[in-house]
């Protein structure tokens, strides 16, 4: 799920009563409540919305919650941010500005630039600067990258890379960068678009793989970013089929085979995916198997919202449909933006869809 940014001049007090107003969702058993903890709190990663619900809460809980959704570690950490701001926590600046280490900085300024005599050099002389890592808070991920992450142009900071990043990586990953550095640098690389757009991506995922990056680790996060043509390539470099990604690249027969003995994280995956990117007799073979429609997508797959709105928001008719048919509520928000589908369908200008939503709607109201 995306981090909420915090406002220009955030104020801690309205803050606190966030983190109260989610204790009173929590306690009325809010689906939205549930969600949030979930992929905020790390204590309750993974667990379902009775066991969530079913949990004595307290205000620091909630409060970690609010502060990581914000982007910071901990409340603490936000609480600092508020009262004495560093560059590190200020999306305002550019990352390079944000960077504290003076050889970190400069490290990355010739990446950029694709002076790959000069970074050797400034590797030559700095030869723990592999192992070095920004700070960076305020996001959801890119937080604590090395040197070789800012290869992946992901998050976007110039909308290119110097013709020669795959050079520079390596020159990077043979100074000595370590193992979790570059299985890191392969999810951005994987889920990105610049890399794509450049050329690169398919030339950097073989790179990283060819030094022990696992293709497994970046395989869900590129397929549900829609990067199909690094899905097919973590494959040719062994990355295995499931569930999610049969659904995600339309395997219908694949996904046949791998249904019955999938357990409940992949089915969720896979429904979300299958939404997604259009499959709506994929969807169906979920639904049959017992996938609930009105589930908040599972986090790393767009979890803010549900398999309607992503549906929706891509003009899937048939899923939209199907999913709708078969019980999925029409009134569900997203907990970014508090959209419900049909007004995802309308910022997408899905005009048709939206209609229909909207006529559904007007039915289910006047029924009472």
């Amino acid at each position: 799920m995306p981090v909420k940014p915090l406002p220009v001049h955030p104020d801690l007090n309205h803050l606190k009563s966030q983190a109260r107003d989610l204790l009173k969702l929590h306690a009325a058993h809010d689906p939205g409540s549930a969600q949030r903890i979930r992929e905020f709190h790390p204590r309750y990663a993974g667990q379902k919305d009775k066991e969530i619900f079913a949990a004595a809460l307290k205000l620091s809980d909630a409060q970690l919650t609010v502060a990581r959704e914000r982007g910071f570690a901990s409340w603490s950490r936000l609480k600092k941010h508020i009262e004495r701001p560093s560059p590190s926590s200020n999306p305002d600046l550019p990352y390079h500005d944000r960077i504290e280490d003076a050889a970190l900085r400069h490290g990355v300024v010739l990446v950029d630039a694709g002076d790959l005599d000069g970074l050797r050099a400034h590797l030559k002389a700095h030869p723990d600067l592999t192992r070095r890592h920004a700070l960076f808070e305020g996001g959801n991920y890119f937080r604590t990258p090395t040197l070789l992450e800012f290869c992946a142009e992901n998050p976007i900071r110039h909308g290119k890379l110097p013709a020669n990043i795959v050079e520079i990586a390596k020159a990077i990953i043979d100074a000595g960068a370590e193992k979790a550095s570059i299985n890191e640098t392969l999810g951005l690389v994987s889920t990105g678009r610049i890399t794509r757009e450049s050329g690169a991506q398919i030339l950097l995922i073989d790179l990283l793989c060819d030094h022990g990056a696992d293709p497994d680790g970046a395989l869900h996060g590129a397929a549900v970013h829609g990067e199909h043509e690094a899905v097919e390539q973590l494959i040719r470099r062994g990355a295995r089929v499931d569930l999610p990604i049969a659904a995600a690249l339309g395997r219908i027969e694949d996904f046949r085979r791998l249904l019955p003995a999938a357990d409940a994280e992949q089915r969720h995956l896979a429904l979300a995916a299958a939404a997604q990117f259009g499959y709506a007799e994929i969807v169906r073979l979920l639904l049959d198997a017992g996938e609930d429609a009105n589930r908040y997508n599972p986090p790393g797959a767009h979890s803010h919202s549900t398999p309607l709105h992503q549906a929706a928001f891509a003009g899937h008719e048939g899923v939209v449909r199907l999913l709708v048919e078969r019980g999925a509520w029409l009134d569900m928000r997203d907990l970014l933006w508090q959209g419900t589908a049909a007004d995802w369908a309308h910022h997408a200008e899905r005009f048709e869809i939206e209609r229909w939503l909207r006529e559904r709607e007007s039915s289910k109201q006047e029924r009472g």
